[in-house]
């Protein structure tokens, strides 16, 4: 335990108690991943959204939610089958924590679970640092990740295979890049943002453009087929991709979209430039 410890406090350099918030939550969804890998829960899910591109792909921003998908449709999966994998995982590593379902009023296609424990006890038990280092944080706030599982995904996904090293060696299965670029672009486009833009939608469409991603047009057509928000007699196409994309950018507001993502970033210079016509222009580069 201490070794793994040692590499993730030399990876994250935690100042600050928002940053030891940060590096705890990651090193729970790294051992979560661990602990589903030990399961056979990679044979018919894949990993995908922002927690996936932090931890796999390089992505420079926090994530807090980890995010699944089944390859194909079945309404019979249960999440719950697979959260005592996820406790035994986090108690191998000292953490006792409650995994359980989220049990909904309504039956929907996602299936929700949480990870929960004590914020400061877990900070003080993995960091090893006096209380007073942590000195903001309540003795009753939580830590909490959400899982989430799409229990009836849009067909057209391709996957990778990624090994994780921390907490041990393990494998998991997840959406490629162009697939996931797919995903984030129906975010954007379908998002129910309500009074609160996820701004954190916007920073990683940059970044996939800043790596010259490739989008999955076929997956990304039937994610919003499934939304209703396009004609399955029509083919997307990357001309079409892009007018709608600049009528989405024309739509939004900047500054609560910046709001939104810094808690979960360290150098908000990187939002300078976001405008409507900042959007529209690197849209171009698709």
């Amino acid at each position: 335990m201490t070794n793994l410890l040692d590499e993730y406090i030399s990876k994250y350099s935690p100042q600050t108690p928002e940053d030891y918030k940060n590096a705890l939550k990651e090193i729970v969804q790294e051992i979560a991943l661990y602990g589903l890998s030990k399961s056979d829960f990679f044979q018919y899910a894949a990993f995908y959204g922002g927690t996936s591109l932090r931890i796999f792909y390089g992505l420079d921003r926090f994530s807090e939610d980890m995010d699944f998908s089944l390859e194909v449709p079945n309404k019979a999966f249960q999440l719950e089958k697979y959260c005592p994998y996820i406790k035994e995982a986090l108690l191998s590593f000292g953490l006792d924590m409650e995994v359980s379902r989220k049990i909904k009023s309504r039956d929907t296609d996602i299936q929700s679970a949480f990870v929960k424990g004590e914020t400061l006890m877990h900070l003080i038990t993995v960091f090893n640092q006096d209380e007073s280092v942590f000195s903001p944080i309540k003795n009753d706030e939580k830590v909490k990740i959400k899982i989430e599982i799409d229990t009836n995904p849009p067909e057209g996904a391709t996957f990778d295979i990624q090994y994780g090293l921390k907490p041990v060696p393990y494998m998991v299965r997840l959406y490629d890049k162009p697939s996931l670029f797919a995903g984030k672009i129906h975010a954007i486009l379908c998002r129910n943002w309500k009074n609160r833009i996820k701004g954190r939608d916007l920073y990683d469409f940059i970044w996939y453009i800043s790596l010259n991603t490739p989008v999955n047009l076929h997956h990304l057509q039937k994610r919003l087929e499934q939304s209703g928000r396009w004609d399955a007699n029509n083919i997307m196409t990357l001309d079409a991709l892009k007018k709608l994309l600049v009528h989405k950018f024309a739509e939004i507001d900047y500054d609560n979209a910046k709001i939104d993502v810094r808690a979960f970033i360290k150098d908000d210079s990187k939002l300078s430039l976001w405008s409507k016509e900042f959007f529209c222009a690197i849209t171009q580069k698709l």
